[in-house]
């Protein structure tokens, strides 16, 4: 009961928002500007000053990499004669942002490669972050937060959180700045986050009516194209004005159906053709006992038999059939959902045989 009430009450508050589609959201929030997005950095680092929750002997590259870091400093040692557990190897990931200055503070994750049991207590050495095309951006070190704890006494152990993954805020110091050549042209080109037709044309509706006619034009389903009106000259107030601007998007009917989790979700434009749901479930039980039949006392003849009893019952919910009128929208779809009292997979059924049955005037997106 909890879970149909759980449903109807999704499929409610979906009904009762209705109107949310009609409402504007701003630029900003829907597309960002091309070639103004962060760069992904990626490098190799060791964390060291561990409690013995470090790699194992298993992790011959974690003990490799330590030889080759000792090495550097004068002392030289046997890959193979390492048992260090307070050392793990991780890989150490960052978001560079666009535009971006030497000596910018950003942050770093850090998730272990080998079989460390924690990254609790430990400490990045330094390590170089490299981009796509090779280049060394920025350089973290820094102590690490797991942002959990993890402890074992005997065979009891106490997890919160992940303790192999780590971070460590503003622990990577840029040492190459990069410039966006976006900013400095006098053309900017919008990328919606959801591709639509009709979006994409409504975006550039509004880009026109705040800058003029003929500066903005949609390109495809996720571009549209904008040009700086003369004698601009700081591109920055440019997007700033266009980030707040308004704009209604629209949405597709679509029906998101995640089975694994019974999840699903209704858009508001979905449309139903005239049709008839009926929902009843058939349960049928079969008990088997067993009986012992014996001789009456002092007979001189019989023998204890043990005897099979089956016993069926068969029980059956009353259905009902609910009809949905003409175009029926997401109100009346919700309110026939209800009026059957549907579980969350008896919901997923019934709309795949609606979708079969050719009702659903929706797309139906299984994940």
């Amino acid at each position: 009961m909890r879970r149909m009430a759980t449903i109807a009450l999704v499929l409610g508050l979906f009904a009762a928002c209705g109107s949310a589609a009609a409402l504007t959201t701003r630029i900003k929030d829907i597309a960002s500007i091309s070639g103004v997005s962060d760069h992904k950095l990626m490098g190799y680092g060791l964390v060291v000053g561990l409690d013995g929750t470090g790699d194992g002997t298993r992790a011959i590259f974690t003990a490799r990499s330590l030889a080759n870091m000792l090495q550097r400093f004068g002392v030289s040692v046997d890959p193979g004669e390492l048992r260090v557990k307070n050392v793990a190897a991780v890989m150490v990931t960052a978001d560079l942002p666009a535009d971006v200055r030497a000596g910018t503070k950003i942050d770093v994750l850090l998730s272990s490669l080998g079989d460390a049991e924690s990254l609790q207590g430990g400490t990045l050495l330094a390590t170089p972050l490299r981009g796509g095309d090779g280049e060394v951006y920025a350089i973290a070190q820094g102590p690490v937060s797991i942002g959990g704890f993890n402890f074992t006494a005997g065979r009891d152990e106490v997890q919160k959180n992940h303790p192999v993954t780590a971070r460590v805020p503003g622990g990577a110091s840029v040492s190459r700045p990069v410039s966006s050549e976006a900013l400095r042209r006098p053309q900017l080109c919008l990328t919606l986050h959801n591709p639509d037709f009709t979006t994409a044309c409504r975006v550039a509706e509004v880009v026109e009516a705040e800058l003029g006619a003929g500066c903005a034009r949609a390109l495809s389903a996720g571009m549209v194209q904008l040009d700086a009106p003369p004698g601009t000259h700081d591109m920055i107030a440019l997007i700033r004005r266009i980030e707040q601007l308004p704009v209604r998007p629209d949405v597709a009917a679509r029906v998101v159906i995640n089975e694994r989790t019974g999840t699903v979700v209704i858009g508001q434009h979905v449309r139903i053709a005239p049709v008839a749901i009926s929902h009843g479930s058939l349960t049928i039980q079969v008990r088997a006992e067993s009986q012992v039949s014996q001789p009456p006392p002092l007979s001189d003849e019989g023998q204890t038999v043990v005897v099979p009893a089956e016993e069926i019952e068969v029980s059956e919910e009353q259905g009902q059939v609910v009809a949905v009128p003409p175009q029926g929208s997401l109100n009346e779809l919700v309110a026939a959902l209800n009026a059957l009292g549907v579980k969350p997979r008896d919901l997923i059924a019934i709309i795949q045989a609606l979708k079969t049955a050719g009702a659903l005037e929706a797309e139906v997106t299984i994940q």
